[in-house]
């Protein structure tokens, strides 16, 4: 199985839900997900105020990429901000986060294995 194929479409028809660890404050728009695999590419919110420390810090078994389209975030464990228009290209077993935005963050991710 593999991400579904779509020609162009309005991001708009596809809702956010609330990302697993289960807090209201940081929300998913999946707009391709491989089932098997469970990659996706999606839109991550983290509504102003969120933070992912109850989640710790993350390590995937896939590669994922992320480009900040709104606001900013802070790594809380490197103690750094991340703003509009920075990218990171995470392979499998790095490190990230947690995080927490005082004015929201909107990002464009997409995980993959290869």
């Amino acid at each position: 199985m593999s991400k579904p194929e779509r020609e162009f479409f309005p991001v708009t028809e596809v809702g956010f839900t609330v990302c697993p660890g289960d807090d209201p404050a940081i929300t998913e728009r999946i707009l391709a997900r491989d089932d098997e695999t469970g990659v996706a590419t999606r839109v991550l919110r983290y509504a102003p105020g969120a933070d992912s420390s109850a989640m710790g810090v993350q390590r995937h078994d896939f590669w994922e990429e992320v480009y900040i389209l709104e606001g900013s975030f802070t790594d809380l464990t490197l103690g750094q901000t991340f703003t509009r228009g920075m990218y990171a290209c995470r392979p499998p077993g790095m490190p990230h986060g947690p995080w927490r935005t005082d004015e929201g963050v909107l990002t464009f991710e997409v995980r993959y294995r290869t």
